[in-house]
């Protein structure tokens, strides 16, 4: 075999599971029974160029990045029929471990058979109008911003390269608005903790006791062309989020030192969006966090929608009166959308005099005597947190 052939081979058949991620051995298994150490040396000279990216490590299994295609070779010619009812390997269940071989297929890896979101269209075009599935398989209620629906001014900003930044208390809706307009998206769940591995990727120890480099989610979505939400973006520390910053501006284009110094550029369709909760202590939007972010967009409750989704309309009337003394300052919480809808969950359950006892317990300490407050005076009963009782005692019959 000619030198590079066989990495060309197991580049073509990542190609065409594109997003499926294989072992070694499956690989070998589809390339008529090749060596496995030999293919999985192809591999890691794959991930090292980048043709190629590790997608866990238990099993070691990788899969196929936007240039895998360019490392593959000619078409691997199909094998010699075999009689009829034998066949080179078992076949195993529905529930076989990962990077068992599905379907060949020419391009894109096939559509599993469960319903899921339809991918963000390429273009912010189409208007969109009802409710959109978002990937946990919720509906979203689009809201207008600027006139548009705000799925749409998204998928439209990400068009024109132009990043946002959605801001607002949490549980208004800042990420559900971003899966609903992107559920391609690769999220990042920043803290305080978040460190810049987190983002890149780090070395990984295998089963083997090899080490191997696992890109991290800002890798991936560069090299998938897909956006990449970096959700409390401000609780992270501005030395750590800096990374990103080379891959926001004009270079879109970063240098991964850990990884020797690797050179990863952007695949058309990168975009990044983030979210910011204003009042969450450790936030901080510095100066450079938000010249990065040309757009930025304030996120409220619509209470309007919590009535129409059937929450409770005198917990309604709570979170509107808290809002409007939040707004005057006496006040520093008050119930948003999520937390309206857990009332109507919890209701439905405990009922309607424990949901409202909780709506006082989950309020801040320093605000609970005004949420309690509005709470007798809408209800017409006073409330108290939800607590434990006394311990039931057996009645013998």
């Amino acid at each position: 075999m000619r030198n590079g052939e066989l990495r060309a081979m197991v580049a073509r058949i990542l190609t065409d599971r594109a997003g499926t991620a294989l072992t070694p051995r499956a690989i070998a298994a589809e390339l008529n029974g090749r060596s496995s150490g030999a293919v999985g040396n192809a591999l890691k000279t794959l991930a090292g160029r980048g043709e190629a990216e590790v997608a866990s490590t238990t099993p070691l299994s990788y899969r196929a990045t936007t240039t895998t295609a360019a490392a593959a070779g000619p078409a691997i010619a199909p094998a010699a029929p075999r009689p009829s009812g034998t066949s080179h390997r078992k076949k195993t269940p529905a529930s076989a471990s990962a990077g068992a071989l599905p379907p060949r297929t020419t391009g894109r890896a096939e559509p599993p058979a469960t319903a899921t979101p339809d991918p963000a269209p390429a273009s912010g075009s189409v208007v969109v109008t009802g409710p959109v599935m978002r990937p946990n398989g919720t509906a979203y209620h689009p809201r207008l911003l600027s006139g548009v629906p705000d799925v749409t001014a998204l998928r439209r900003l990400r068009d024109a390269g132009v990043a946002a930044l959605l801001y607002g208390p949490p549980g208004t809706g800042k990420t559900s608005v971003v899966e609903a307009a992107f559920p391609d998206c690769v999220t990042v769940q920043g803290d305080g903790d978040t460190v810049v591995a987190d983002l890149v990727g780090d070395y990984t120890k295998t089963p083997d006791g090899e080490f191997v480099f696992v890109h991290g989610p800002l890798v991936r979505a560069m090299r998938e062309g897909v956006p990449l939400f970096i959700d409390d973006a401000t609780l992270i520390p501005p030395t750590v989020l800096a990374v990103v910053y080379p891959a926001m501006d004009g270079r879109r284009q970063i240098v991964v030192k850990a990884n020797g110094g690797e050179v990863v550029d952007a695949a058309p369709g990168f975009y990044v969006v983030a979210g910011h909760n204003p009042g969450v202590h450790g936030a901080v939007l510095t100066d450079a966090l938000s010249s990065r972010f040309s757009v930025q967009v304030q996120v409220s409750s619509d209470y309007d929608l919590a009535d129409q989704l059937g929450v409770d309309g005198k917990a309604v009337r709570v979170a509107r009166n808290l809002a409007s003394r939040q707004a005057r300052g006496e006040v520093g919480w008050t119930p948003q959308l999520r937390e309206l809808l857990a009332f109507k969950k919890i209701a439905a359950v405990l009922g309607t005099d424990a949901a409202a006892a909780n709506l006082v317990g989950i309020a801040p300490e320093e605000d609970r005597d005004t949420v309690a407050t509005v709470v007798r005076t809408v209800f017409g009963r006073a409330v108290t947190p939800l607590a434990l009782g006394a311990r039931i005692t057996p009645t013998n019959p």
